[in-house]
């Protein structure tokens, strides 16, 4: 469920996801989940995933890796593979195409770029 809008998003994971997830909880229970606090019954805080992506992030000699971050670097990429703005928009629930684009840092130049080209 998403914070701003209170809308459940669904979404897909890649095959290798899915599978690394599936080996993960092989021998849980339907009502464990998958990040557990060690502080009661329930998932970790949003507060602790951070915290453990920054650990992550430490080990890396990273002090560029956010959650905030990723998925911007996940739009940007998943646009310069598939060059589909649209469903991009959908993934992140903007309102118009620009706002997305803008999200991910593709700048006019760059659009240009791919006219420079161009023929049908």
């Amino acid at each position: 469920t998403e914070q701003k809008n209170g809308k459940t998003k669904r979404f897909m994971l890649p095959k290798a996801t899915r599978e690394m997830i599936e080996d993960y909880i092989r021998g849980m229970q339907e009502e464990d989940y998958l990040f557990s606090s060690r502080k009661g019954n329930g998932p970790i805080s949003t507060t602790q995933a951070y915290r453990s992506l920054q650990k992550a992030a430490d080990v890396l000699g990273r002090d560029d890796i956010g959650t905030h971050t990723m998925r911007k670097t996940f739009g940007y990429h998943h646009y310069k593979r598939n060059k589909d703005v649209a469903t991009l928009q959908h993934i992140f629930n903007h309102s118009a195409p620009s706002i997305t684009l803008k999200y991910i840092g593709i700048t006019d130049d760059e659009i240009d770029a791919t006219m420079e080209d161009f023929s049908i």
